[in-house]
């Protein structure tokens, strides 16, 4: 039975523009087929287990092939699978949807519409410029620089009388005034230039047809970007707010729940967010024993606490089931999890390792009663010595293991963050380059160490094993340039 493909727009810039329809989709679809251009914030929103698969276009870059793009949709829809075809902006402005619906109602497969913010008009609403505006305008054009045949006819636009907005034409910019001025508008008509429209790091300039293609290249403004020509143009364009990590660049690996939470508080602080490789939860099949055998439960991720969330909500044993059983948990995040359903951990340590939370673990249980470990396959025996070296029995249960899956190959952002060292052992494992200006942050002396396995040696180390810590040395560091 074939599957289903809805065609999502993104919306302009940042993920929280998407509609609540999209977001609900690619919390449930089976794959996203995605474009270049969409916030990579949006792929955290994904199910684990789910297929990401980039069909980039960017101008000057190399692209999917349009019909290689439907043929893709076709096939992932022909074997049964939920697809969301997640576009920049809406499907339909310019980013021919229209020519991916066609293929697959040719090839029988059922379609739907998610329309998504265009960049023509929020580009310039999010720099104070409005595209209609009573005694300026009473309507606006839409109009693409590019056509099958090249270049759009620019002078043909001369004698509208709204609003114009040019999309994909910032390499035109010269030819585009030129055009205009050539078929009658006056050289002193009001334009703008909105460049990554509803990012951190949206930047516009403002001038006359005369001149606007020299404030643009002087301003070194980049694609993608938003012309608009008429008299609202000439409204105050608003000046993004300069934080602590604006013009800085961030790629992040690891779990969906930490890149969430790294990318919201790095975000707010002005900063680019990427994505460099995902990690997913692979179950191992152990399974989580009576816990009225123990007086101490163990947990050493967020990923485990979850899993033994999990597990209580199935078996349907509720808090009672855990009377006189304490709970010791690695770190903070752990114990937000924990906290969250209403399990607050008798012991977090004040170090945030398993070596640490080993030596705590021995001198508050003690040696009477037995303690349960839940955790990943892979996880330190530093725990389990401590333990070990103390006489304290226990049973070491590994729950799951992480799969790491590459989003993007080769980093050039100003930092990449990795939260431990089979995260950062998978991406370099896995073909993954950084740039000579691309600096290595990690958590901990555990991944350092396997930093240095693989051959790098400039980086930078997180305090402690927080967001918070982490963010702070990327502060410290973008601050010490």
């Amino acid at each position: 039975m074939n599957g289903r493909v809805y065609l999502v727009g993104a919306g302009c810039g940042s993920y929280d523009l998407i509609t609540l329809r999209g977001r609900r989709l690619l919390e449930s679809c089976d794959a996203v087929v995605y474009d270049a251009l969409i916030d990579q914030r949006l792929l955290l929103y994904t199910r684990d287990g789910a297929e990401l698969i980039c069909a980039g276009k960017r101008a000057s870059s190399q692209s999917a092939v349009q019909e290689d793009i439907n043929s893709l949709l076709v096939s992932l829809a022909k074997q049964g699978k939920t697809v969301v075809r997640l576009k920049g902006g809406d499907p339909f402005v310019f980013g021919r949807g229209s020519e991916e619906l066609a293929d697959l109602s040719a090839a029988g497969i059922e379609a739907e519409i998610v329309p998504g913010i265009s960049s023509c008009i929020a580009a310039p609403e999010l720099a104070g410029i409005p595209v209609t505006e009573r005694n300026k305008a009473r309507s606006f054009s839409v109009i693409t620089a590019h056509t099958s045949e090249g270049t759009s006819d620019f002078g043909s636009y001369a004698s509208y009388k709204g609003t114009l907005v040019f999309l994909m034409g910032l390499g035109h910019l010269d030819e585009l005034a030129a055009g205009l001025t050539g078929g009658g508008m006056s050289p002193d008509t009001p334009a703008a230039v909105i460049s990554n429209g509803g990012r951190n790091c949206q930047r516009a300039v403002r001038g006359k047809l005369s001149d606007i293609a020299e404030k643009t290249s002087s301003a070194g403004l980049k694609a993608p970007a938003v012309i608009v020509v008429g008299d609202c143009a000439e409204n105050q364009l608003l000046t993004p707010q300069q934080l602590p990590l604006s013009g800085v660049s961030v790629a992040l690996a690891g779990s969906r729940r930490f890149c969430r939470r790294l990318a919201d508080r790095l975000c707010s602080l002005g900063a680019e967010i990427g994505l460099a490789a995902l990690a997913e939860v692979e179950t191992s099949g152990a399974a989580v024993p009576d816990l009225r055998e123990y007086s101490w439960v163990v947990l050493t991720s967020p990923v485990g606490s979850e899993l033994l969330i999990k597990e209580l909500r199935s078996r349907r044993n509720d808090l009672r089931s855990l009377c006189g059983i304490k709970i010791a948990a690695v770190g903070s995040a752990t114990a937000e999890v924990l906290d969250a359903a209403g399990l607050y951990p008798d012991l977090v340590p004040g170090k945030y390792t398993a070596g640490a939370l080993g030596e705590e673990l021995c001198k508050k249980a003690g040696r009477t009663g037995k303690i349960l470990i839940l955790r990943a396959e892979k996880g330190t025996d530093a725990l389990t010595d401590a333990l070990a070296g103390y006489g304290i029995p226990f049973d070491d249960i590994r729950l799951y293991r992480m799969s790491h899956k590459p989003v993007r190959t080769e980093i050039t952002d100003d930092y990449i963050v990795f939260p431990s060292a089979d995260t950062a052992a998978s991406f370099f494992g896995s073909g993954g380059h950084i740039s000579p200006g691309t600096k290595v942050v990690c958590i901990g002396e555990i991944t350092a160490g396997s930093l240095e396995e693989i051959g790098i040696r400039d980086y930078l180390t997180a305090e402690t094993a927080t967001a918070d810590s982490i963010i702070n040395r990327i502060i410290k560091d973008s601050e010490d340039k």
